[in-house]
């Protein structure tokens, strides 16, 4: 239907080429996108949790394009825009990133990075950018599903490497790497020295030495952290002034908002009375560190417990 020309015009919108229309990407890559306002209703049903569930039947009827084309909603809709991006925010830190699903991640993660490291899996694991190309291709791309990690971790499980057959071991089992500490918070962007930093700073200090301490491999230890959470898609990572030194693309991807009696949008950022102008400037951070073991005696991990809380600041006396 269309054929190559329509084609053509529906990969440059995906795409975000220069040639198409920005307003109609921004619906696909933005804070603004149909995808997002998607998952998240969907997703905080199926897991079951209140936090996704925004006021979509609102915040499409508030929906308004201005004279120059430019997208956004009315500001009556500014709360309901608020609780859309915090919700995204809520999400993350509660389902996408809870802590056994990571924990599993983190463990996949850690396998396939010293699989692909290995030379005598290279029959299996696909070890470069070429490799994947070559992949993509070609009919074989058919075969790359989730059953392709499968059969990787089920050959691995049985490794001679410690590291790698128990990590291999804890996903194929369903055996949550086991969490030790959590150092989690909203922080300035600008700020270095916050107590997720120092606590990474410390783990790498001494996870070796805890390791020959308890009699565990190094590689054991899963020290961690999703990438920081944004409360605006660039609101939280650049202030007004840096916001207006964006390209137009870049600047696209804020949510904007019409102040009454005005023909031409705002960033959400710039509304000071809003929650997100004062949360434009920070983040929310996660540091874990997880213990992927098979066999550990619960006394033992909890010993490994308060050793680890050692090296979090708010803690330490």
């Amino acid at each position: 239907m269309g054929g190559k020309e329509r084609t053509k015009r529906i990969g440059a919108i995906f795409c975000r080429l220069e040639s198409t229309n920005q307003q109609l990407s921004k619906l696909i890559h933005s804070s603004l996108d149909m995808d997002r306002l998607d998952y998240l209703l969907r997703d905080a049903r199926a897991a079951g949790v209140p936090y996704g569930e925004i006021d979509l039947n609102y915040l499409l009827n508030n929906i308004k394009i201005s004279p120059n084309g430019v997208l956004g909603f009315d500001e009556k809709a500014l709360t309901a825009a608020e609780h859309f991006l915090l919700a995204r925010v809520f999400m993350h830190r509660v389902v996408y990133y809870h802590k056994t699903t990571f924990g599993f991640e983190e463990a996949c993660r850690q396998l396939l990075r010293r699989v692909r490291d290995c030379e005598r899996y290279n029959d299996i694991l696909a070890n470069d950018g070429q490799r994947i190309q070559d992949i993509c291709g070609t009919s074989e791309l058919r075969g790359f599903t989730d059953d392709y990690i499968d059969r990787i971790i089920f050959k691995t499980s049985e490794d001679k490497d410690d590291v790698i057959r128990i990590l291999a071991t804890c996903l194929l089992e369903r055996r949550p790497p086991r969490l030790l500490a959590e150092i989690a918070g909203i922080e300035n962007k600008d700020g270095n020295f916050t107590a997720g930093s120092v606590f990474k700073q410390n783990c790498r200090n001494g996870l070796e030495a805890l390791a020959q301490k308890h009699d565990l491999k190094l590689g054991q230890f899963l020290l961690c952290g999703p990438k920081p959470i944004k409360f605006e898609e660039r609101g939280s990572l650049f202030s007004r002034a840096n916001a207006e030194k964006l390209e137009p693309q870049e600047r696209e991807e804020l949510i904007m908002v019409f102040r009454r009696g005005k023909p031409e949008p705002e960033s959400i950022v710039e509304f000071k009375g809003s929650i997100i102008h004062n949360l434009s400037n920070q983040v929310f951070s996660i540091q874990r560190l997880y213990l992927a073991e098979l066999d550990l005696p619960p006394a033992k991990l909890e010993l490994i417990r308060k050793e680890v809380r050692k090296w979090d600041a708010r803690y330490s006396d």
